[in-house]
C-alpha cells in the first residue's frame, strides 16, 4: 500500500509542475501574432508542426528552424497567425503540452536583434603578409 501511494505521488507531480510552468510562462502578453515554440522533438516535421497548430486559427507561416549543415531540427520553431487573438488561443491551448513525446513551450516571438556582420581579417594585409592569430606574425 505504501509503495503504491509513493508511486502515485511520483507520477502525479509532473502534471502539477507542468501547470506551474505554464502559468509562469503565460504572464507576458502578445503584441504580435508570431509565436516561438521551444522543446520540439528532433523528429517533428514541418507538416506535423503546422498540423498541430492548425486548429487554433489560420496559419500564415509555420517553420521549424534547422541546422544549415546537417538539415536536422534545432528543436524550436515559429508559427505566425493572421490575428493576435488566434495566436493567444494557440498559446493557451498548446503551452506545456506534449507534442510527439516532448513537452513544448509556446512564448511570444521577440523581434530579431541587429547583429553586425563580422569583419574578416584573415586575408593578406597591404604588405602582402598574412598574420596567424594563434601564433603571431608569420612571414
Amino acid at each position: 500500500m505504501a509503495l503504491a501511494s509513493r508511486l502515485r505521488r511520483v507520477f502525479t507531480v509532473p502534471s502539477t509542475l507542468s501547470s506551474q510552468f505554464a502559468s509562469i510562462r503565460l504572464n507576458s502578453t502578445l503584441t504580435s501574432p508570431k509565436l516561438f515554440i521551444s522543446g520540439l522533438s528532433r523528429e517533428t516535421t514541418d507538416e506535423q508542426f503546422k498540423e498541430a497548430f492548425n486548429p487554433f486559427g489560420q496559419i500564415v507561416d509555420a517553420k521549424i528552424v534547422r541546422d544549415r549543415a546537417t538539415g536536422r531540427s534545432k528543436g524550436f520553431g515559429f508559427v505566425t497567425y493572421t490575428s493576435i487573438e488566434e495566436a493567444e488561443k494557440a498559446r493557451e491551448e498548446m503551452n506545456a503540452k506534449f507534442l510527439h513525446g516532448w513537452v513544448i513551450f509556446v512564448d511570444p516571438a521577440k523581434p530579431r536583434e541587429f547583429r553586425p556582420t563580422p569583419r574578416s581579417e584573415s586575408g593578406p594585409s597591404e604588405t602582402g603578409f598574412r598574420t596567424n592569430k594563434t601564433v603571431g606574425w608569420c612571414g
